[in-house]
């Protein structure tokens, strides 16, 4: 036996939980993101032997359902299907999600809505849910999930408070004998990957370091602004005034974000000078963002528009296939777990 395939074994070893739960051939999830975890990246993913997820967001049923089927036209094999618990319509989602005999539903957003649990779980489904501190994960558990994705503050999008390494820390030692757990935000390489494995995580979930795949949708400026960017340069959106609440958001710094800070200055000033009311003025901080996400990845709107990405996104260098991606991410965790081994 080579010392590559002892690696190679050793890393089957470590996802085969991970990938039996998903139905995959690696226990690699693809992070759901808006506008760009779409048909297309997504059945790459699922056929590359990852675990494609479409981001549902704000879709309507309508639009799931045309999504769904189009994913299922492009790809044979398992997918799951991300939901956000405050949309107004989850339930009808959830249906939709039945109709097409989704075998996994990731709910993101907060705490299971009541029935919601049920409601999937009824038609079939294993749930996916993520549980951003232990007691909360001991919860869902509890609760009857299936999964769990344990995400850190470097992941892109809507973020908590917590690192990936420590929430790994807090989380997986508790909880990863019990429920098949995924750990997501800030994994670039291989590497991690191992180390997380090696920490009793079922696998990992990527989103950013799939965005500039030549199977991405994203507008070729979107892409480009990724393969330029550093770890630093994706950073939290920061709130100016406690009476206007902007939950944190991981980004690439661009005009927009410079514009939504003085946004912000010039808000509080109008509520200091009794120009305008509180509701209106919350209402404001709010909506500056509205449909930022589509003009960045789909418009090429890389000044003004949202360009949600990890702190990964520095280890993004080049537009390539789903297929190499994956393929470069096991051969680095298998090569870590075979110098483990000696």
């Amino acid at each position: 036996m080579t010392n590559s395939t002892s690696g190679t074994e050793r890393l089957q070893r470590r996802m085969a939980r991970g990938a039996a739960f998903l139905g995959s051939e690696v226990a690699v999830m693809g992070g759901a993101m808006s506008w760009v975890s779409e048909r297309h990246l997504v059945a790459a993913i699922s056929n590359a032997g990852g675990f494609g997820v479409i981001a549902c967001g704000a879709m309507t049923p309508e639009l799931l359902d045309a999504e769904i089927a189009g994913t299922k036209a492009l790809t044979g094999k398992p997918f799951g299907v991300n939901l956000i618990t405050m949309h107004p319509q989850l339930f009808d989602l959830i249906d939709v999600c039945a109709k097409h005999e989704v075998g996994h539903v990731v709910l993101a957003g907060g705490l299971p809505p009541a029935g919601s649990l049920d409601a999937i779980k009824g038609n079939g489904a294993k749930l996916i849910c993520f549980a951003p501190a232990l007691a909360l994960a001991r919860k869902l558990i509890r609760s009857g999930v299936d999964a769990l994705v344990v995400e850190g503050m470097e992941a892109g999008g809507h973020i908590g408070p917590v690192s990936t390494s420590v929430l790994a820390q807090e989380i997986l030692p508790e909880v990863a004998e019990q429920v098949p757990v995924f750990v997501a935000g800030g994994i670039g390489r291989g590497e991690a990957i191992a180390g997380y494995l090696d920490m009793g995580a079922a696998g990992v979930q990527l989103g950013t370091r799939f965005v500039c795949a030549t199977e991405s949708i994203a507008h070729p400026a979107f892409k480009k602004a990724f393969i330029r960017a550093s770890a630093r340069e994706a950073v939290a959106s920061v709130q100016i005034d406690p009476r206007l609440p902007v939950i944190p958001v991981r980004a690439l710094k661009n005009a927009g974000s410079e514009l939504f800070t003085a946004k912000q200055r010039e808000v509080a000033q109008a509520l200091d000078e009794g120009r305008v009311e509180m509701a209106e003025a919350q209402l404001q901080i709010e909506h500056y963002w509205a449909g930022a996400l589509r003009r960045a990845v789909i418009d090429g709107d890389v000044e003004h528009g949202s360009l949600m990405a990890g702190q990964s996104v520095g280890m993004v260098t080049r537009e390539e296939p789903v297929a190499d991606i994956l393929a470069a991410l096991m051969a680095e965790a298998a090569h870590a777990l075979e110098k483990r081994a000696v």
